[in-house]
């Protein structure tokens, strides 16, 4: 059953805290999941977070801060010695502690490293370190069972049972020559139904996807899921076998990417959380609000170089917020679809299929909305020669907007730039400047004005 964090709850413990009742406290998380505690502990001041924190022991506290929010977790280490954090360090497994320790400034991560008791872990966190947060390398652990092939079933149990000790879950069972190079896996099948003289080389299953260490997030992700894996291994340039990804990772990985590639499509030029500071959040939104205004402006001075339609065709002005607001929607339509495909690596064919495809597309769909619109404005009592007008700069914006959506993710993602900086403020406003410029200059020439 999952813990619900109520309001009196979080008073009961503000109220235990100001009274200084550590034993109490301690009662209250003794048995409390970590992920738990860490809600629990983003609900009070930083001080009173720190004072639970100081309280509990280092295996608890270690997993907590890995739970925390990000900011949270900053500002608590940042109350905490190098010597303290170290020992939090000692308890995480490699990969969480990489990047605990990833998060401190310089000075203080070559402080809290020299401060680890264990000097192999440390030596593995270093290692970690090395490597880019989002490739193979900065998601993997060190943490695993492997064996070697030259070994018989006997000593393999035996080795088995020594590596286990010192990790928390054995996913999978690996299978190395005398060089590290992973050749396969082992079932626990095989182990089980085969003499112990036998040889692991005899058994094992030579059948297995692997990433390297500077493979992408995006590439892992991709892998994991079109294979159902929820651990794969790493191996480095020499194919030696270094670590391996565990499926919580990608999915934690997945999810700040999903987070980052929704604020960006609306609006947000930095991640921005609702309880973030009025400064940060202005910071997160200002920029793309004055490209927005910009926009607009641009507009505004397109329209008022076609003055002189107010003279014989004023209605143009009326349809105009109709024409951008199209121009918008089929915009974001086209690039969420593409983002999206390209994202989850679907998007196929040539540029000349994709082209021919959304012309298409447009122009069924462009003609349907436009006979829409020429029977709205022929109940207005319009005349015929304006109402097809109207209709035909409609499926010409319509496919200039598509086309835009379509093809801009697909040039920013050849660039090696994110794709989803094309959705939301920068397709609308991009697609309402040429949405706005096209209408008019199709209205003069067919209008004549």
């Amino acid at each position: 059953m999952q813990f619900e964090i109520t309001k009196e709850f979080i008073l009961d413990l503000e109220g235990l805290i100001a009274d200084n009742n550590s034993a109490e406290v301690t009662k209250i998380f003794h048995d409390m999941h970590p992920a738990d505690i860490a809600d629990a502990l983003d609900e009070l001041n930083f001080d009173e977070a720190v004072f639970v924190i100081r309280l509990l022991n280092s295996e608890t506290t270690s997993d907590i801060l890995e739970e925390l929010e990000e900011d949270t977790r900053e500002k608590i280490l940042g109350a905490l010695s190098s010597k303290e954090i170290a020992k939090e360090i000692d308890e995480l497994e490699t990969d969480a502690a990489a990047d605990i320790i990833g998060e401190l400034p310089e000075e203080r991560k070559e402080k809290v490293i020299a401060q680890l008791e264990d000097k192999e872990h440390a030596k593995d966190i270093v290692d970690l370190l090395r490597y880019d947060e989002h490739s193979a390398g900065g998601l993997m652990g060190k943490e695993l069972v492997s064996v070697n092939e030259n070994w018989t079933v006997m000593r393999c149990v035996k080795e088995m049972r020594k590596q286990a000790q010192e990790i928390g879950e054995v996913y999978i069972v690996y299978v190395v020559d005398d060089d590290n190079i992973l050749k396969g896996r082992l079932s626990l099948k095989s182990l089980l139904t085969t003499t112990t003289k036998t040889l692991v080389k005899d058994i094992y299953i030579g059948d297995i996807h692997f990433v390297k260490t500077n493979d992408h997030a995006d590439d892992i992700a991709q892998i994991m899921q079109k294979y159902d894996l929820f651990v794969i291994p790493v191996i480095n340039e020499l194919d030696h076998l270094v670590g391996n990804i565990t499926i919580d990772d990608v999915v934690d990985y997945i999810r700040d990417e999903a987070d980052k590639d929704y604020q960006m499509a609306a609006g947000l030029v930095d991640d921005v959380e609702a309880d973030d500071t009025i400064f940060e959040l202005i910071k997160g939104r200002l920029p793309w609000l004055i490209l927005g205004l910009f926009g607009g402006l641009l507009s505004v001075i397109i329209m008022s170089k076609f003055d002189a339609a107010l003279v014989k065709n004023k209605e143009l002005f009326f349809f105009a917020p109709l024409i951008a607001a199209m121009a918008g929607n089929v915009g974001v339509q086209s690039s969420a679809i593409i983002v999206q495909g390209l994202a989850n690596k679907i998007i196929k064919g040539s540029m000349w299929q994709r082209l021919l495809k959304e012309v298409s597309l447009s122009l069924f769909n462009g003609a349907i909305l436009s006979i829409l619109v020429v029977i709205f404005s022929q109940f207005l009592g319009l005349s015929l020669a304006f109402s097809m007008t109207v209709g035909f700069s409609l499926i010409v914006v319509i496919i200039m907007a598509a086309l835009v959506g379509t093809f801009v993710p697909i040039i920013l993602d050849k660039k090696g730039i994110d794709p989803a900086l094309a959705t939301g403020p920068f397709i609308t406003t991009s697609n309402d400047i040429f949405g706005i410029f096209l209408f008019f200059y199709i209205a003069k020439m067919l209008l004549g004005f």
